[in-house]
């Protein structure tokens, strides 16, 4: 089925997004697993390339389009690389936003040239220890302290953890305020007191640096609160739509693509002398996973649509994100168990695919919340 939401500069970005792939990423990514960490030098490299900051305006040395559906180009070309090590989405489509739409004029200029060409690489620090999905257990507190905030407490499982030289922390600013008592305070890398603990070892994505934070005494000037005081709450639920749309499109970019792989695997590998693409079971789990992928990409390209036309809702997003991971999840283990033996060994794409898609159901809010959000929005 022809897709219809692409235009023809859209297609020429998908060029240029795959050969800065072919040059910059590929013959390096399995030495950045190897490393657990991707070189600073793919960023300078994304930035000079235009791949940094799409939707930050020109003044800023950003591209200046909004258009998410150049975001969704970059998301479905990484995917199909299995290049899962360079955090564009994350730095473009989930902390870029906060910049551009709560910064000061101040902020901006101070942040956003280096955002947009790679020399500042960021993070977003919400998950603590003790507290996932839900924010008002959020532990990490700042006091005022006048002239400064006084930063205390600890993150875990943040992306870009170790490079990043600007983190976007989730702190409470009003000790009984609940969910509204939180506000965003921007760390930059060299502030005393703040320390990076473990690049932890994950099962997948290996190369994508994911880091424990500590806060301990840390100083953070009053003109680093981005955003409202006290604001956090209602920022971060406006801006989680993009973030779940991003992790739904990696999702069904996935699906399609271990769809492609396996099909072609199946029509060479033997068994019993003959091709297994002509056992009639093989011939059912492929038809069936083409359906889904089918019907899948179908919701998900109105859904691309309607978020670049500013009209996608919370509950659709959220209805994307889950079913999308959700069905990557299966038709990945599915691909796998059709390799047999082969789709265990590491050197196998469906592998990495495996163990690097298993944390899409997880993050951006798992599966069960984003059930939560729809069937509240349903039942009340």
């Amino acid at each position: 089925m022809k897709r219809q939401i692409f235009t023809p500069e859209h297609e020429a970005f998908r060029e240029t997004v795959r050969t800065f792939l072919a040059k910059e990423v590929l013959p390096h990514h399995e030495q950045w697993e190897k490393d657990g960490i991707v070189s600073r030098e793919a960023w300078l490299a994304a930035g000079r390339q235009g791949l940094l900051g799409l939707a930050v305006p020109e003044e800023y040395g950003g591209g200046g389009n909004a258009d998410f559906r150049y975001s969704a180009v970059l998301a479905e070309e990484f995917t199909r690389a299995g290049a899962s090590g360079l955090a564009l989405g994350l730095h473009n489509d989930i902390i870029g936003p906060y910049l551009t739409g709560l910064g000061t004029e101040e902020q901006k200029r101070r942040w956003l040239p280096g955002f947009c060409d790679g020399s500042l690489i960021t993070a977003i620090a919400m998950t603590e220890p003790g507290a996932g999905s839900d924010l008002q257990g959020i532990r990490t507190h700042a006091e005022d302290r006048g002239d400064h905030w006084l930063l205390n407490g600890s993150k875990t499982f943040i992306s870009n953890g170790i490079l990043a030289d600007l983190v976007v922390v989730v702190a409470r600013t009003t000790p009984e305020g609940g969910a509204k008592g939180l506000s965003l305070l921007v760390v930059e890398r060299g502030a005393a007191g703040f320390e990076r603990g473990r690049n932890l070892d994950k099962i997948g994505q290996k190369a994508q640096d994911t880091a424990e934070l500590f806060f301990t005494d840390v100083r953070v000037p009053k003109e680093n609160l981005l955003g409202e005081l006290n604001g956090a709450f209602l920022h971060l639920m406006t801006n989680l739509a993009q973030e779940r749309m991003g992790i739904a499109v990696a999702g069904i970019a996935a699906a399609e693509h271990l769809l492609e792989i396996t099909t072609e695997y199946v029509k060479e590998r033997e068994a019993f002398g003959r091709p297994l693409a002509k056992l009639q079971h093989i011939r059912f789990e492929i038809a069936e996973m083409a359906t889904e992928c089918a019907v899948t990409r179908t919701f998900l390209d109105r859904c691309i649509a309607d978020h670049a036309a500013g009209e996608l809702d919370a509950v659709h997003a959220s209805m994307a994100k889950w079913w999308a991971t959700e069905l990557q999840k299966r038709v990945a283990d599915r691909c796998l168990q059709l390799h047999g033996g082969y789709g265990y060994m590491a050197e196998y794409r469906v592998a990495k695919a495996f163990t690097d898609g298993r944390i899409q159901t997880i993050y951006g809010g798992t599966t069960e919340i984003m059930k939560e959000i729809i069937g509240r929005s349903l039942l009340g």
